[in-house]
Parts: structure tokens; sequence; C-alpha cells
């Protein structure tokens, strides 16, 4: 996986990514906290704003979207892991 933010290109095996732009804010806001919980509500506010910080399921139908794109098991993530309960982290290069 291949992330270029100053160019907002993902690429996957050297394909290049068609995400939409909220797919790729989430990723972005993922990266600029790698390692560490992005909660819930923060990216419900960064992402659709202050007005649907109980939307938990827009994140969810989200990061679904963006994990099958990135060919990615929510089961055995490599790159994004669900903290259930709280949010999600970026799961920085090994």
């Amino acid at each position: 996986l291949h992330i270029d933010l100053a160019r907002r290109e993902v690429r996957r095996d050297g394909e290049l990514l068609a995400l939409s732009r909220k797919e790729y804010a989430l990723l972005a806001l993922l990266l600029r906290h790698s390692g560490r919980v992005v909660t819930q509500p923060q990216i419900l506010r960064e992402i659709w704003g202050s007005s649907h910080t109980d939307d938990t399921h827009y994140v969810r139908i989200l990061v679904g979207k963006l994990r099958q794109k990135l060919d990615d098991d929510a089961l055995a993530p490599r790159y994004i892991a669900t903290e259930p309960g709280v949010g999600l982290r970026f799961l920085p290069a090994k």
C-alpha cells in the first residue's frame, strides 16, 4: 500500500485506487493519527460535521467500503484495526 497525501493518491500493488471523497478523508484522518485510536465521535465530527456525532453507522459503512478497496480484512487487519466501542486505528508498517 502506498499513500501519497500530497497528491491525494492511494495505490495498492501499484494500482491507483478510486476512493470517494469521504473514504479518502477517513484514510487521511487515520494516517494523521497513525498508531493511535481515533474515536468514532471524532471521525463523525471531522468527516460529517458536528450534527452527525450520533450516527455511528456512518463510520461502520464507510470503513467497510474503505477496507474492501484496500483489501483489508477486519478480522486480520493489515491497515485499519477496530477498537470495539471506541474507534479505529491505522496500523503502522511493521
